[in-house]
């Protein structure tokens, strides 16, 4: 829902005080570089699925296996399995971070709610209408 000219012209306000004061912190918050990181772990992630997918097919052709426990590929898999969960991890933050740059608030601003279709941020929004109406 966009905002109303009165709501936009505070937000421009406080927008332009904050870099007033702070401009390191303003630019941090301001989102531009949200997909770096998340570009960079995806990368590290599929680096690590890679060397962990090594890792596991050298250990099955090692013939050391400690109690009959193949660990060098016990471990590749680990590696795999955490690489693919810093891939995942970094797609989903990567999916978020143009909707947040988008966003009229700072990062992580946003609810959960809003994310799943807005009802409970829609029943925050009614309530405070009616505080609003009540009050003038």
């Amino acid at each position: 829902m966009p905002l109303s000219e009165h709501e936009q012209r505070l937000l421009d306000q406080i927008e332009r005080a904050l870099y007033a004061e702070d401009p390191k912190f303003a630019s941090t918050v301001r989102g531009a570089r949200l997909r770096k990181p998340s570009r960079r772990r995806r990368l590290q992630g599929i680096a690590l699925f890679v060397l962990g997918v090594a890792l596991l097919v050298f250990g099955v052709m090692l013939p050391f296996k400690p109690a009959g426990i193949p660990v060098v590929s016990l471990l590749g898999f680990l590696v795999m399995f955490v690489g693919a969960l810093m891939t995942l991890t970094a797609l989903r933050q990567g999916d978020a971070a143009p909707d947040r740059a988008d966003s009229p608030g700072p990062p992580g601003s946003e609810s959960r709610g809003d994310r799943r279709g807005g009802s409970f941020s829609q029943r925050m929004e009614e309530r405070f209408k009616k505080r609003f109406d009540e009050d003038h």
